[in-house]
């Protein structure tokens, strides 16, 4: 069977997106760092995407055998649902993986568990496949400002917990970039217009947290990168104003859902509100697109937002009341 081939973009300093087909062109991307000899990749997608990582790596005249590391920033499994069938192909990699995420690449069942509340078996199913366990003793534990050594090349792990308490960014100096998978927020090229790229924070379920969220933008900015390179969709530069964008919609996030917190669907109320402000940003971009258009592209981003926002409210409200009733 001949293998699908790779839609890849070449950066400078040996950094390629490549499209790992997850849900729609240019929504999910895999990246490939390569330095000598020598291949990472930052983010696998899932299990479909595998084939299209190992062509982007004959792409670029390397074999299985020479990739050395597999970062996932976390384990969402858009981020990191193929790395252990990954995994299976690459004899030298090592998995590098946040401390809380290690244990679930191990054994990944409590992971396809929370994969199934949120989306259900069916399409879980479908969209992941069976999701293949890494031997832990090929899974190295990384600690927050870890330096690693690539072939020569330098890599820093920073957690960044604002998404999910098991995420890490990936800052490169060589590139003078970080590999941010969701801390930075997602910007789809479709909506790039002559203002440049659009940004929004990324809430899914179940860990999103905006105090750490906004510590995470500005952990991403302390590494004074030109620019960063996003999952959902790559390559975005003018970074200072980008992370005044997410500081902002981080808290506008946050007031829609406080909004919406007592409407008899606070998940839709919360759903119709996200949409509503991104259909707004949009247009105030310049994106001439309709409402369908927008809703094309944001989606998915729209309901898993209104579901984490929704967890989040939730969490919120019981930690009140623990409160309250620790002070009765």
């Amino acid at each position: 069977m001949n293998r699908p081939s790779a839609h890849t973009i070449e950066f400078s300093d040996g950094v390629f997106a490549i499209d790992t087909e997850y849900a729609r062109p240019m929504q999910d991307a895999s990246h490939l760092i390569v330095e000598g000899s020598k291949a990472a990749f930052v983010d696998t997608g899932a299990n479909d995407s595998v084939p299209l990582l190992l062509d982007a790596l004959d792409q670029c005249g390397l074999t299985p055998a020479d990739v050395d590391y597999v970062f996932l920033t976390h384990i969402h499994l858009d981020h990191a649902g193929g790395a252990g069938l990954l995994m299976q192909q690459l004899p030298a990699a090592r998995c590098v993986v946040h401390p809380r995420a290690a244990r679930h690449m191990i054994d990944p069942s409590k992971l396809i568990a929370g994969t199934i509340a949120v989306y259900g078996a069916e399409t879980t199913q479908k969209t992941y496949g069976d999701i293949q366990p890494i031997d832990e003793q090929r899974i190295d534990i990384v600690e927050d400002g870890q330096w690693i050594d690539f072939n020569g090349r330098k890599l820093q792990t920073i957690f960044t917990e604002g998404h999910a308490r098991h995420h890490y960014v990936l800052n490169d100096p060589t590139s003078r970039g970080v590999f941010t998978g969701d801390a930075f927020g997602v910007s789809y090229r479709e909506t790039d217009t002559d203002n440049g790229a659009i940004i929004f924070p990324t809430t899914t379920p179940i860990d999103f947290d905006p105090e750490e969220a906004h510590k995470s933008i500005d952990r991403i900015m302390a590494c004074k990168p030109e620019h960063v390179y996003l999952t959902h969709y790559s390559k975005v530069v003018d970074l200072e104003r980008l992370a005044q964008d997410m500081h902002q919609a981080i808290d506008d996030y946050v007031e829609i859902a406080l909004a919406n917190e007592d409407a008899a669907d606070c998940e839709q109320a919360i759903q119709d509100g996200l949409f509503d402000y991104m259909c707004g940003r949009l247009e105030k971009h310049g994106f001439t697109g309709d409402r369908d258009e927008m809703w094309s592209i944001m989606s998915i981003d729209v309901r898993l937002n209104a579901q984490g926002l929704d967890v989040w409210l939730n969490r919120r409200r019981k930690a009140q009341e623990r409160a309250g009733a620790a002070h009765g």
